[in-house]
């Protein structure tokens, strides 16, 4: 049911129950490289293309969340999934190999908990039993699209980020065990007037802020109840503009406030700039780091807020502003009344 203006509560606490992590290099020697399921060296996984390689991405980690489950693709009743790529090519041909339902979505890096929220709308309103959700990026399939091709070789200022080549999923269902999914806060497009693709950080943290004040307002929770907020990539740049905007609105999220673009990379790494970004960089921390600590019993509730840029290629040579997006899920150790 919707509460508020913007925020839906899931009363039959859909559960998280496998989720699949599959990785790059650069992103496996990383700090959190040993929580991915898999790792590739190989840029290419095999496949002729940087585009393939991705798509690979994406079908091992559905594959990984559903075993992982103990279930199979069979039990699967719908995919909701997107990508980075025109027309989200990688959903859409993963979605040919899984031969599952798919609703394609966009919403560039925010897409994770998009997806995770539709999913647990399906559930939760019994119009699915088992729904994955997944998202995949790429940085040389990423590069092509919205910058430069890798190839190419440009130079980069420390502003930018490191897109993260990789993918996540997670099975969502009903069940006895995994964490809950209790709400989510669907964002609204926000722009701060930010044209250079370069400050995405920067162009993000508003939208993040705008889910976070919209989530707490309906809800009705504070920062206190969350063991932790963690924004989907605004990195280095982003997250302390997030932090000082909600400030601004007397929200005090002090040291339970993380990022997931920060999380990925060590700073000293090679070419990581301000840190990661792409649809995979909140999938694969979330699915493999911050629910694994939500396992072990660290935390007890947190809030992922996902975050996307929503520019093109198109809207970049029109010297258009930069439209952002951030959605929010809240997801439980167990359940609370």
């Amino acid at each position: 049911m919707r509460i508020g203006q913007q925020t839906w509560a899931f009363h039959s606490h859909p559960r998280i129950l496998g989720t699949g992590t599959a990785v790059g290099e650069k992103e496996g020697r990383g700090p959190l490289g040993k929580e991915f399921d898999l790792i590739f060296s190989d840029p290419y996984l095999g496949q002729e293309s940087f585009e393939k390689a991705e798509r690979k991405l994406l079908e091992e980690a559905q594959e990984k969340a559903v075993s992982k489950a103990g279930l199979t693709m069979e039990h699967v009743d719908f995919s909701v999934s997107g990508d980075l790529l025109p027309h989200n090519i990688s959903a859409n041909f993963a979605g040919r190999t899984n031969t599952k339902p798919l609703l394609g979505i966009y919403s560039a890096c925010a897409t994770s908990m998009e997806a995770v929220a539709l999913c647990a709308l399906l559930v939760d309103s019994d119009a699915a039993q088992y729904a994955l959700a997944s998202t995949s990026s790429h940085n040389s399939t990423a590069e092509r699209v919205f910058r430069y091709p890798t190839e190419y070789g440009a130079q980069k200022p420390p502003t930018a980020h490191c897109t993260v080549t990789g993918a996540g999923a997670a099975l969502i269902g009903k069940g006895i065990s995994g964490p809950t999914i209790h709400y989510a806060t669907i964002g609204k497009v926000v722009d701060l007037g930010v044209k250079s693709p370069w400050e995405m950080g920067a162009a993000m943290a508003p939208a993040a802020t705008d889910t976070i004040v919209a989530h707490l307002k309906d809800t009705g929770l504070t920062v206190d109840d969350y063991d932790l907020i963690a924004t989907g990539d605004l990195a280095r740049v982003g997250h302390p503009i997030a932090r000082e905007l909600l400030l601004r609105q007397n929200i005090d999220v002090g040291d339970r406030f993380t990022d997931c673009g920060m999380l990925m990379y060590d700073p000293t790494q090679p070419e990581v700039f301000s840190g990661g970004s792409g649809p995979a960089c909140c999938a694969c921390v979330t699915f493999a780091h911050l629910l694994r600590r939500l396992q072990a019993g660290e935390w007890n509730r947190i809030l992922v807020v996902a975050t996307g840029a929503l520019l093109s290629t198109v809207s970049a040579q029109q010297s258009e502003t930069i439209p952002c997006i951030a959605h929010a899920v809240t997801i439980e150790a167990q359940t609370f009344s």
